[in-house]
């Protein structure tokens, strides 16, 4: 936080769309609509799954998981993205910046664990679907997810303790919100450690995880494809398409921020892929669980019906 030259950095000025003010209106629209159909569609999603004991299995445990992760998400940044849209240099302190920050990472860490999870589960029960139950208890469920947490906690711990101290004076950050690649970048000493570590770690957080979900997709294609029932074979992939629709744009935004050598300054393009998993994805979630699901969309009608009858 402090400067070799006496200098304290108390706040970040977040630079965002404020050099093309003619986007921003556009960016204010998306950022607006994708914050409204994401609380709406999951904080939804949530409530059905909840209230309809026929969704009280362990696909749909999951995808409660991750629901409450995309409504944390769009909650941590969105809201302040759209109070800075047009503010000239808008700040954010220099706590509130930290806090963002590491609340982001365990909620991104967890996702690529849990997006890789509810791989296994469709895997699971298409390929094994009479020990379905016995393979994924509810004790084996909320162990998994648990550690997913603790791992994701583990990580951002240790990255905290990494983390420099001395930014030169350095106080714009060149993104809409706190990110840690902007945050390590106005660094002066200490950061090539951090860097290492962000680095490392991202890799193990995403290229396993979806190495895995490409393999496990690979076996559940080869189980489907051995259906004789044309409708079963439908009804597969439909199940299976939503969470690779889900994963190959989760995936791809970050695997093209994270695994890709760094560069000294963050591009505009690269501001523009952190948007895809930082607002779109929790904004494309319950949209595509809800609209290609018929359990999902049968909730909600009968909780509709409920309410209409009485």
């Amino acid at each position: 936080m402090g400067a070799p030259n006496g200098t304290l950095v108390t706040e970040f000025i977040l630079i965002g769309l404020s050099e093309h003010p003619r986007v921003q209106v556009v960016f204010f629209c998306f950022f607006l609509t994708a914050y409204l159909v994401s609380i709406l569609g999951n904080g939804l999603i949530i409530i059905l799954i909840v209230a309809d004991p026929q969704l009280h299995t362990p696909m749909y445990f999951f995808l409660c998981v991750l629901s409450s992760i995309d409504l944390i998400i769009s909650n941590n940044t969105v809201p302040e993205v759209l109070a800075n849209c047009f503010l000239y240099m808008p700040t954010i302190s220099f706590y509130r910046c930290l806090v963002q920050m590491y609340v982001g990472m365990i909620l991104f860490s967890t996702e690529t664990i849990l997006l890789a999870i509810m791989a296994y589960d469709r895997y699971a029960a298409i390929c094994q679907p009479l020990h379905y139950m016995q393979i994924m208890s509810w004790t084996f469920c909320i162990n998994l997810v648990a550690s997913t947490v603790a791992l994701s906690f583990l990580i951002t711990f240790i990255t905290v303790l990494l983390q420099p101290t001395d930014f030169c004076g350095h106080y714009i950050i060149n993104h809409f919100a706190c990110e840690i690649q902007s945050f390590l970048k106005l660094a002066c000493f200490d950061k090539h450690t951090s860097k290492v570590f962000v680095h490392v770690s991202s890799q193990f957080l995403l290229i396993p995880p979806f190495g895995f979900i490409v393999v496990t997709y690979g076996r559940i294609g080869f189980a489907v494809m051995r259906i004789r029932s044309a409708q079963g074979r439908k009804k597969a992939f439909s199940t299976c398409s939503s969470h690779l629709t889900v994963v190959s744009i989760f995936y791809g935004a970050l695997m093209v921020m994270y695994v890709k050598p760094q560069q000294k300054f963050l591009s505009e393009e690269e501001k523009i892929v952190s948007v895809m998993y930082g607002a779109l994805t929790p904004m494309l979630n319950p949209l595509i669980y809800s609209l290609r699901n018929r359990d999902v969309k049968a909730a909600f009608w009968k909780v509709i019906g409920g309410k209409i009858s009485k």
